[in-house]
C-alpha cells in the first residue's frame, strides 16, 4: 500500500536510498490530520494523495472499528495547484529551486534573476502561459494588473529582465509586513514560546480525547 505512494516511487526508480522515514511519511501525514478531525486539508496538487491516504486509513479503520474518524477532503486553489521552481520544476527545497521569502532583499532578487527563460529577446512576442516568471505574477498581481503583463507579453516589447525586475518589487512588497512581523517575534521570544505553550495544551486536550476514542 505505501509503495504506491509517488514520493517513493520517486526514489525508488531513481534508484536511491530509501529511508524508512520516508517509506511511512504517508502514515505520519495521514496522523496528522486525522488525529484533529480535520474537515478540510488545503494542499498541492501534488500533495492530494497524502489526503487520499488519510481518507483510506480512517475509512478502513471505520469499517472495521466503527464510525471514528472523519473523512477529509482536499482543498486545492487551482491558481496555486504547483507553485514553480526558478528551473521550471515545482518548488522545492530538495530541488534547490526556493525563492526565500524571509531572505534579504538581495537573496531574492538572485533567486528571481536565476529563474530560467527561454532565448527570445525584448522584442519578440512570448508566451506567458510557458514563462516561469509569469507563473509567479500570478501569485502576486490582481486580474486586472496580470490581464495588463500578459498583453505586454503577447505584444511583444517586455524582456525577462524587466518581468523579473517587477516580480522582485512584487515579491518584496508583499514580504514587507511579514518580515516586519517576524523582527518583531524574533525580539520577543518569550511571547513565542508561550504561543507555542498554548498551541501544545490547546492540542493535546484534542489529541487525548481522540486517543481515547481510537483506543
Amino acid at each position: 500500500y505505501l509503495e504506491r505512494a509517488t514520493t517513493y516511487k520517486d526514489a525508488h526508480m531513481k534508484a536511491k536510498e530509501v529511508t524508512v522515514g520516508l517509506f511511512d511519511y504517508p502514515m505520519l501525514m495521514s496522523a496528522d490530520i486525522l488525529i484533529q478531525d480535520a474537515d478540510i486539508v488545503p494542499v498541492g496538487s501534488d500533495q492530494k494523495q497524502h489526503v487520499e491516504y488519510a481518507r483510506d486509513t480512517a475509512q478502513k479503520f471505520n469499517n472495521i472499528f466503527g464510525d471514528t474518524f472523519k473523512l477529509p477532503e482536499p482543498m486545492i486553489l487551482e491558481s496555486v495547484a504547483i507553485v514553480p521552481g526558478t528551473d521550471g520544476r515545482k518548488m522545492s527545497k530538495s530541488y534547490g529551486n526556493t525563492i526565500p521569502l524571509f531572505g534579504t532583499d538581495e537573496e531574492i532578487k538572485k533567486a528571481v534573476m536565476s529563474i530560467v527563460t527561454d532565448s527570445k529577446t525584448p522584442d519578440e512576442p512570448k508566451d506567458p502561459d510557458t514563462c516561469n516568471i509569469f507563473a509567479l505574477h500570478k501569485l502576486f498581481l490582481n486580474k486586472e494588473d496580470l490581464q495588463n503583463l500578459r498583453d505586454r507579453y503577447t505584444k511583444g516589447g517586455l524582456g525577462y529582465k524587466e518581468s523579473k525586475d517587477m516580480l522582485v518589487e512584487e515579491i518584496v512588497n508583499m514580504i514587507k509586513p511579514m518580515r516586519e512581523k517576524r523582527e518583531t517575534y524574533s525580539k520577543d521570544l518569550d511571547k513565542v514560546r508561550q504561543v507555542l505553550v498554548d498551541g501544545k495544551d490547546k492540542m493535546q486536550k484534542i489529541v487525548m480525547n481522540k486517543m481515547k476514542d481510537v483506543r
